[in-house]
Formats: C-alpha cells, sequence, structure tokens
C-alpha cells in the first residue's frame, strides 16, 4: 500500500523540494478528514514518536479524560500538495494511544485489521471510495430528476 517512500526518503524529498509544512492526515469515525501541520524540523521525531493531539476535539474518538492521542506518519502516503503554494507535502497516519498501541476506533486501522483477517481466510478484498451524488429538479424540494438509471 502507497508510494513505497522510506522514512529516509521523505526526508530527503523535503529537503530537496524546500517543503515547509507536513499536513497529517486521518480520519474521525465517520470518515471526516482532519489534520495538523508539522514543520520539517519536526518530521524526524514524529517519525520515531509520532505526534500527539487532542483525541476528544475528533468526533467518536475518546472522551475528555482519555484525549491524548498520538498520529504516526506512514511515509507510504507521502505526496506533495499541487494545489498549495509555498512547499506543502501529506502523510497519512494511523491513530495510536500514548502507551504505542493501535487506537481501536481509528477507521485506518479498522480497515487494515479487516484486510487481515479476509487474508487469513485466503481472500482478497478491493475496495475504493464511493462519490455519491444527487440531480434535483431546482431548488425548492428534494424530487430527484433521475432513478440511477430507471425510468422516472
Amino acid at each position: 500500500m502507497g508510494n513505497g517512500l522510506t522514512k529516509d526518503d521523505v526526508l530527503r524529498i523535503v529537503a530537496e523540494k524546500d517543503i515547509k509544512f507536513i499536513r497529517f492526515w486521518f480520519t474521525d469515525v465517520l470518515g471526516f478528514l482532519k489534520s495538523f501541520a508539522v514543520t520539517p524540523s519536526e518530521l524526524e521525531m514524529a517519525f520515531e514518536e509520532g505526534m500527539g493531539f487532542d483525541g476528544s476535539s475528533i468526533e467518536g474518538f475518546t472522551r475528555i479524560q482519555e484525549s491524548d492521542m498520538v498520529a504516526m506518519p506512514d511515509p507510504g502516503t507521502f505526496e506533495i500538495l499541487p494545489w498549495r503554494t509555498g512547499g506543502t507535502a501529506r502523510m497519512f497516519c494511523d491513530v495510536q494511544q500514548p502507551d504505542g498501541s493501535p487506537f481501536p476506533g481509528d477507521p485506518r486501522y479498522i480497515l487494515k485489521r479487516n484486510l487481515q483477517k479476509a487474508a487469513d481466510k485466503g481472500l482478497t478484498m478491493y475496495l475504493g471510495p464511493e462519490l455519491e451524488f444527487f440531480y434535483f429538479r431546482d431548488s425548492l424540494g428534494t424530487e430527484v430528476l433521475d432513478r440511477g438509471g430507471t425510468s422516472i
């Protein structure tokens, strides 16, 4: 999974391309993208220890008394964001608890766990995001223009 880059590859690219900020991306339990930025000077430590954040501020993560979470970047997901000026990149992160164990509510962990279960049964699981939208006749109501390939 990913582009095959290692931690050392990412550190080298960040220096060579003069990347100013690296966005750490993860999703909440509803699939909404969450992120925060780190600087190149924080990146090496982030690869070793992860970056702490307040999990209680993320929908469906934890209560305030259990709020410490760690975002562990995955170098195989590193990409420079072409639509951002000033040298910005991103990496997806695994969300962990402070002791280094996976956070059970991290959608990425849930996916990895289910992929492993399928592999253990000799199955290959293919998946992808689904983009869904609807056409409405006008802005006054919810009368749809089509019915997914069936005639109205």
